[in-house]
Protein backbone atom coordinates (compact mmCIF):
# COMPACT_ATOMS: atom_id res chain seq x y z
CA UNK A 1 0.00 0.00 0.00
CA UNK A 2 1.36 3.40 -1.01
CA UNK A 3 1.60 5.73 1.96
CA UNK A 4 2.88 8.73 -0.02
CA UNK A 5 0.61 11.62 0.96
CA UNK A 6 1.41 13.55 -2.25
CA UNK A 7 -0.19 10.98 -4.54
CA UNK A 8 -3.77 11.69 -5.61
CA UNK A 9 -6.16 8.82 -4.92
CA UNK A 10 -7.46 6.66 -7.74
CA UNK A 11 -10.88 6.42 -6.10
CA UNK A 12 -12.81 8.63 -3.72
CA UNK A 13 -15.51 7.71 -1.24
CA UNK A 14 -19.00 9.02 -1.88
CA UNK A 15 -18.62 11.26 1.15
CA UNK A 16 -15.41 12.79 -0.21
CA UNK A 17 -16.98 13.46 -3.62
CA UNK A 18 -20.14 14.88 -2.07
CA UNK A 19 -17.98 17.25 -0.03
CA UNK A 20 -15.97 18.29 -3.12
CA UNK A 21 -19.14 18.94 -5.12
CA UNK A 22 -20.90 20.60 -2.18
CA UNK A 23 -23.69 18.01 -2.24
CA UNK A 24 -25.45 16.06 0.44
CA UNK A 25 -24.10 12.48 0.27
CA UNK A 26 -27.70 11.20 0.07
CA UNK A 27 -28.14 13.18 -3.17
CA UNK A 28 -25.01 11.61 -4.63
CA UNK A 29 -26.01 8.09 -3.54
CA UNK A 30 -29.39 8.63 -5.20
CA UNK A 31 -27.73 9.76 -8.44
CA UNK A 32 -25.41 6.74 -8.37
CA UNK A 33 -28.29 4.31 -7.83
CA UNK A 34 -30.24 6.02 -10.63
CA UNK A 35 -27.22 5.43 -12.90
CA UNK A 36 -26.80 9.19 -13.25
CA UNK A 37 -23.30 9.46 -11.74
CA UNK A 38 -20.30 7.19 -12.37
CA UNK A 39 -19.28 4.87 -9.55
CA UNK A 40 -17.92 1.41 -8.89
CA UNK A 41 -19.90 -0.85 -6.60
CA UNK A 42 -17.95 -3.22 -4.40
CA UNK A 43 -20.45 -5.33 -2.50
CA UNK A 44 -22.52 -2.73 -0.66
CA UNK A 45 -20.03 0.12 -0.98
CA UNK A 46 -19.61 2.65 -3.78
CA UNK A 47 -16.43 4.46 -4.79
CA UNK A 48 -16.05 7.13 -7.44
CA UNK A 49 -13.12 6.97 -9.86
CA UNK A 50 -10.94 10.06 -9.74
CA UNK A 51 -10.80 9.87 -13.56
CA UNK A 52 -14.58 10.38 -13.69
CA UNK A 53 -14.27 13.57 -11.65
CA UNK A 54 -11.40 14.77 -13.82
CA UNK A 55 -13.48 14.16 -16.95
CA UNK A 56 -16.43 16.00 -15.41
CA UNK A 57 -14.23 18.99 -14.59
CA UNK A 58 -12.71 18.99 -18.08
CA UNK A 59 -16.14 18.76 -19.72
CA UNK A 60 -17.65 21.63 -17.76
CA UNK A 61 -14.54 23.75 -18.23
CA UNK A 62 -14.41 23.22 -21.99
CA UNK A 63 -18.16 23.71 -22.49
CA UNK A 64 -18.16 27.00 -20.63
CA UNK A 65 -21.65 26.26 -19.36
CA UNK A 66 -23.74 23.96 -17.25
CA UNK A 67 -23.66 20.27 -18.04
CA UNK A 68 -25.99 17.49 -16.92
CA UNK A 69 -23.84 14.56 -15.82
CA UNK A 70 -26.71 12.11 -16.44
CA UNK A 71 -26.98 13.29 -20.06
CA UNK A 72 -23.22 13.07 -20.47
CA UNK A 73 -23.18 9.51 -19.14
CA UNK A 74 -26.10 8.49 -21.35
CA UNK A 75 -24.37 9.96 -24.41
CA UNK A 76 -21.10 8.16 -23.67
CA UNK A 77 -22.91 4.90 -22.97
CA UNK A 78 -24.78 5.17 -26.28
CA UNK A 79 -21.53 5.90 -28.14
CA UNK A 80 -19.87 2.91 -26.48
CA UNK A 81 -22.77 0.61 -27.38
CA UNK A 82 -22.75 1.88 -30.98
CA UNK A 83 -19.02 1.15 -31.13
CA UNK A 84 -19.63 -2.40 -29.94
CA UNK A 85 -22.33 -2.94 -32.56
CA UNK A 86 -20.15 -1.53 -35.35
CA UNK A 87 -17.13 -3.42 -34.06
CA UNK A 88 -19.13 -6.64 -33.78
CA UNK A 89 -20.59 -6.29 -37.28
CA UNK A 90 -17.17 -6.08 -38.90
CA UNK A 91 -15.89 -9.31 -37.37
Amino acid sequence: MDTNQNVAPTFYTVGEVAHMLRLNPVTLYRAIRDDAFPAVRIRSRYVVPAAALNELIAEVTSSGGCIDIAELITKRRTEREAGRVVGGASQ
